[in-house]
């Protein structure tokens, strides 16, 4: 057999969505803006492929140090070093 390590490896339960949370996502979750030193938290929408951060991350929260394109560049700690992670803003979350 060949090896499977795609990039949605291990995720069928950790971006599965609820019953009712299912179907298009809001326009807001597309136009959102963030300012930087923001914390945000980085939550995966399993159906928007584009822009997706790596499932490591998921759950996580980050603070947004710059903008490139469409997408947000956070920095998170991860295993004691600062990790610059890329994604668009319907995989990401303010804390309030």
């Amino acid at each position: 057999m060949a090896h499977h390590n795609g990039p949605r490896k291990k995720t069928r339960y950790k971006f599965k969505k609820d019953l009712r949370k299912r179907g298009v996502v809001p326009v807001t979750s597309l136009i959102q803006k963030f300012d930087l030193g923001q914390k945000v938290h980085v939550v995966c929408e399993p159906s928007i492929q584009k822009g997706m951060p790596h499932r490591r991350f998921h759950g996580m929260t980050g603070t947004v140090v710059g903008q490139r394109g469409r997408a947000w560049l956070l920095s998170i700690r991860d295993g004691g070093s600062e990790k610059i992670v890329i994604a668009r803003p319907q995989h990401l979350k303010a804390q309030k």
